[in-house]
C-alpha cells in the first residue's frame, strides 16, 4: 500500500504561504498581480450580486404579492424558485466552466442572470416572474461555481487567504445586503414602480460585469466537449437536490404534507445512484461530474460538515431575526434589512485577521471561529434573557457572531482549498456552493421553524417572539460548538 506522502491526489498540509506568485493552474495561464486583483473584483461582484438576489425577494414577497395579487403559494415560488434552480445546478456549473472554459460559462451565466432580472422587473403576473425567476437563480448557478474556481486557480499561498477573505465577505455581505437594500428600494417606491426596482438594478450592473469580464477573465481552451460532460450524473445529481432542497424550502410554511417526506426518503436512493455511478464512471477512465477524490478526503468531508453547519445557522438567523422584527416587534423592512449590519462588518474582519495569523496556527481558526461564533450566539441570547428586546446593543452582539462566521468560514474553505490540489478547483467549488445551499435551506426549515413553533408571529406579540429566538439562538450555539469539533478534526487529519 502507497503512503500518503506517495499518493500525488492528497495533500493534506498546506503549502508555505509566502508565495506570492500564483499557480495558474488548470490550464489557465499566470496573470500580472494587478491583473489578478481586477480579475477579483469581477468575480466578487457577480458572487455578491447572485447572493443579493438570494434574499431581497424575501423582504419584497408582501409588496409583490399585493401588487400581482398572487396567492401564499405563488409567492413562496418567487422566493424558492431562485434557490432551487441555483442549488440545483450549482455542480453542473462548476463541471462546464472545467470543460468549457470558466469564462465562457461566467459570460454566459452572466447573460441569462441579466435578462432573467429585466424580465423580473417587467413581469405582468406571477406566473411569469416564477419562471423568470428560476431562469435567474439558472444564470447564477452558472456564474458562481467560476469564483471559487478563479480564486484557487489565479491565487497561492498568502494572496489566496487574502482573496478568500473578500469572498467570504461577498458570501456574507450579499445576503445581508439583499435585505438591506430590498427594504430601502421598496420604501422609497421610487416613480411608482414599487418592488421592482430591486431586479432592475441588475441589469446595468449586469452589463458593466459582462464588459469587465470580456477585459480581465482570461479566454482558455476547452478541456472537454459536450461528450466529456456526464449527463445521467448531472441528472441524477439535479433529481436528488431537487427532491431535498424542495421540501426543505416549503415544508414549514406549509405544515409538512405527506409529499415533502415522500420527497425527502426519495432523494436517498437517487443520491446513492447518482454516487454509484460516478464511481463506476471512474472505474472506466471517463470523467465523473464530481472528482472522486473530493468526496473521498476525510479533511475536506470534515470541513465541508463544519461550514455546513455554521452556514445553516446564518441563514436560520437571517430569516428568523427578519420574522421576529418584523411580526414579533413590529418594525418595518427596512429596520429588519439593517439589523444585521454589524455582523457584516464584523463578518468583513475575518479576512484581514487570519492574513496577519502565524502559518503555524492557522489550523486552529476553523474551530476557533466555530467558537467565537456559539459565544456570538450565546451573547444575544443572554441579552434576551435578560428582558431585552431589540436596540443597538442587540445589534452590536450580532457582531460577535458576525467575527466568528468570518473567521470560521474564511479559515474552513481557505483550508480545503489548500487540502486539494488545484486541478480540483472546480469540483470543490460545486460542492461548497452546493453545501452551503443546501445547508442554509436546511436551517430556515429546522431552526426557522422551531422559532415559528415557539413564538405567535401572527399577533405580533413581543413575548412569545423573543422565547422563540431564545431557543433557536440556543440551538444554533450547539450547532456550532460540534461545528468546531468538525472543523478541529478536519484541520488535524489522523497521521498513520
Amino acid at each position: 500500500m502507497r503512503s500518503k506522502d506517495a499518493d500525488p491526489d492528497r495533500c493534506p498540509a498546506p503549502p508555505r504561504t509566502d508565495d506570492p506568485v500564483p499557480p495558474g493552474g488548470s490550464g489557465a495561464p499566470a496573470l500580472p498581480a494587478a491583473h489578478r486583483w481586477r480579475l477579483l473584483a469581477v468575480l466578487l461582484a457577480a458572487q455578491f450580486m447572485a447572493n443579493i438576489d438570494t434574499a431581497i425577494a424575501n423582504i419584497a414577497a408582501p409588496a409583490i404579492r399585493g401588487d400581482l395579487h398572487a396567492s401564499g403559494g405563488q409567492t413562496g415560488l418567487v422566493i424558492s424558485g431562485y434557490v432551487v434552480a441555483y442549488a440545483v445546478l450549482l455542480v453542473t456549473g462548476a463541471r462546464l466552466g472545467a470543460s468549457h472554459g470558466h469564462r465562457r460559462v461566467f459570460l454566459a451565466g452572466m447573460a441569462l442572470f441579466t435578462v432573467a432580472s429585466l424580465a423580473c422587473a417587467l413581469a405582468p403576473g406571477a406566473l411569469v416572474l416564477i419562471a423568470a425567476r428560476v431562469a435567474q437563480g439558472a444564470g447564477a448557478a452558472l456564474m458562481v461555481p467560476q469564483v471559487l474556481s478563479g480564486i484557487q486557480t489565479h491565487f497561492a499561498g498568502r494572496q489566496r487567504i487574502k482573496a478568500l477573505g473578500y469572498y467570504a465577505v461577498a458570501l456574507s455581505g450579499g445576503a445581508v445586503a439583499g435585505q438591506a437594500l430590498g427594504g430601502v428600494l421598496i420604501a422609497a417606491d421610487l416613480f411608482g414602480t414599487g418592488w421592482r426596482p430591486i431586479f432592475l438594478i441588475n441589469v446595468p450592473v449586469g452589463i458593466l460585469l459582462s464588459w469587465a469580464a470580456l477585459r480581465w477573465m482570461p479566454a482558455e481552451e476547452r478541456s472537454g466537449g459536450w461528450d466529456d460532460v456526464d449527463a445521467r450524473g448531472m441528472l441524477l445529481l439535479s433529481v436528488a437536490v431537487l427532491l431535498l432542497i424542495v421540501p426543505l424550502l416549503l415544508g414549514t410554511d406549509r405544515g409538512w404534507p405527506a409529499w415533502t417526506w415522500l420527497c425527502l426518503a426519495a432523494s436517498v436512493p437517487v443520491a446513492v445512484a447518482f454516487r454509484r455511478g460516478q464511481r463506476r464512471l471512474a472505474a472506466r477512465g471517463g470523467r465523473p461530474l464530481i472528482a472522486e477524490e473530493v468526496v473521498r478526503e476525510p479533511a475536506v468531508r470534515w470541513l465541508l460538515a463544519a461550514h455546513g453547519v455554521t452556514t445553516m445557522t446564518y441563514f436560520a438567523l437571517l430569516f428568523v431575526l427578519a420574522v421576529y422584527l418584523q411580526d414579533g416587534l413590529g418594525h418595518g423592512p427596512a429596520y429588519a434589512g439593517l439589523a444585521m449590519v454589524s455582523w457584516v462588518a464584523a463578518f468583513g474582519l475575518g479576512g484581514p485577521l487570519l492574513a496577519a495569523v502565524p502559518e503555524r496556527h492557522r489550523p486552529a481558526m476553523p474551530a476557533l471561529g466555530c467558537l467565537v461564533l456559539a459565544a456570538g450566539y450565546t451573547a444575544v441570547w443572554g441579552y434576551l434573557a435578560t428582558g431585552h428586546r431589540s436596540g443597538p446593543a442587540l445589534f452590536l452582539l450580532l457582531g460577535i457572531g458576525g467575527l466568528g462566521l468570518g473567521i470560521s468560514s474564511n479559515s474552513l474553505i481557505g483550508q480545503m482549498t489548500f487540502t486539494l490540489p488545484d486541478r480540483y478547483a472546480a469540483d470543490l467549488s460545486g460542492v461548497i456552493s452546493t453545501n452551503a445551499q443546501l445547508s442554509g435551506a436546511l436551517g430556515v426549515a429546522t431552526l426557522g421553524g422551531i422559532y415559528l413553533s415557539l413564538s405567535d408571529t401572527s399577533g405580533a406579540t413581543a413575548g412569545p417572539a423573543a422565547h422563540g429566538l431564545r431557543w433557536m439562538l440556543c440551538a444554533s450555539a450547539a450547532l456550532a460548538v460540534l461545528s468546531a469539533a468538525a472543523a478541529h478534526r478536519g484541520s488535524h487529519p489522523r497521521t498513520k
